[in-house]
């Protein structure tokens, strides 16, 4: 076996990993959201303030998330193009 063949196999089944832990996280991460939007809402003694932020940081982390999704996507293509067969 070729040794480019070999490392693009190495690349594939390292972003099929990423992949796959990448989406357990988004799912673990909108059922926590979820979790915290039920007991601000129900929760009386927090303001519309802290609500508000906690939102404002949600969205946050939800950009950052999706930021790093598409860095990795990207970095995963110019790997796969470095090793396509035709180079």
């Amino acid at each position: 076996m070729e040794p480019k063949q070999l490392l693009k196999q190495m690349v594939d089944f390292n972003k099929a990993a990423f992949d796959n832990s990448f989406n357990t996280m988004l799912i673990l991460q909108e059922q926590m959201e979820r979790m915290g939007k039920a007991y601000t809402d129900q929760a009386t003694g927090i303001s519309a303030e802290a609500k508000n932020a906690v939102n404002e940081w949600t969205k946050l982390y939800k950009k950052g998330l999706a930021d790093f999704k598409n860095m990795m996507d990207e970095n995963f293509k110019k790997v796969e193009s470095f090793l396509s067969p035709g180079k």
